[in-house]
């Protein structure tokens, strides 16, 4: 018997099972956080059609080193270090975009700011805000007049609000067409809303520097797309070409954006669920929305 039980010992000695404690699960389960969000941007950002091309020259090396290509082995030992450097200028917006959302999760502030919760509250866009918003986009797409209206949201815009010219009043529609309205002091670049209320015009905004933009957007719609990309904020834009209402939010562009779908766009920086109830009903062949006005 004891010689059987040694056969076996000695049969499964290459068979080595790890002892696997909490640490250790909680060491995986953090690595495989962190890897599964690296992947995800590159997916969502240049960085993939980089990576691709990195994995092409890791197994072209790895075929040289097979063939033992001395020269190209040299030359792939000696570039490392200036392709590290090259990817990070190369790639500098999008790692301070990745740098930027791990600052927003703000997970330690929440944990010891007791009325945190009441100043998100403040912030929050209202349903009043929202209803206002549509009707001005409308509005403007319908008069064909150019607009750019940046919300901020979690991430401070105060350098591009110092830009412009200081205002604090309620928003309403009928102030955001006058500001708009072509040929006056205030029409020319954004306005920017804050907590429910316009806290400045005339503000300029950064341009995107992404080569995939439709080139036959103009600059109103890159610096929509630009801000987008290095904040958190939501900008609606109105082409005066083509009356055409877009949202830019977390550098994605939705262009070609009815009332319904436009206040659904809106209704993600009050985080939840949209409870305005809407009805549909047809009228001369178009489909028109009625909405419960806020008192």
């Amino acid at each position: 018997m004891q010689e059987i039980i040694l056969w076996l010992k000695t049969y499964f000695d290459w068979f080595y099972i790890p002892r696997v404690t909490i640490p250790d699960i909680i060491d995986i389960i953090v690595i495989a956080y962190f890897v599964y969000h690296i992947m995800l941007w590159f997916k969502t950002s240049r960085a993939w059609t980089l990576f691709k091309g990195i994995m092409i020259l890791v197994i072209f090396i790895a075929v040289a080193g097979a063939l033992q290509l001395n020269t190209v082995l040299w030359i792939a030992k000696n570039i490392v270090n200036v392709l590290v450097i090259a990817f990070i200028i190369l790639f500098q917006p999008e790692l301070r975009r990745a740098l930027d959302e791990l600052g927003r999760k703000q997970f330690i502030s929440r944990l010891f700011s007791f009325d945190s919760w009441k100043e998100s509250e403040d912030k929050k866009l209202s349903d009043r805000t929202i209803y206002e918003l549509v009707k001005t986009a409308s509005e403007l797409s319908k008069a064909k007049t150019g607009a750019l209206i940046v919300i901020e949201h979690d991430t401070p815009l105060g350098e591009y609000e110092n830009t412009g010219i200081k205002i604090d009043a309620i928003v309403t529609e009928q102030l955001l067409i006058n500001i708009f309205e072509k040929n006056t002091p205030l029409h020319d670049g954004a306005v920017l809303v804050r907590a429910n209320r316009v806290v400045a015009a005339t503000c300029y905004l950064p341009l995107t520097e992404r080569n995939d933009v439709n080139k036959e957007l103009g600059t109103r719609h890159r610096a929509g797309l630009g801000i987008s990309e290095v904040t958190d904020s939501m900008t609606i834009i109105v082409s005066e070409e083509t009356g055409q209402i877009s949202v830019a939010h977390k550098g994605v562009l939705y262009q070609n954006l009815d009332e319904d779908s436009m206040r659904k766009q809106l209704v993600k920086l009050q985080d939840k669920q949209e409870t305005v109830r809407h009805k549909k009903f047809k009228k001369g062949g178009k489909k028109n929305v009625e909405e419960n006005q806020p008192s």
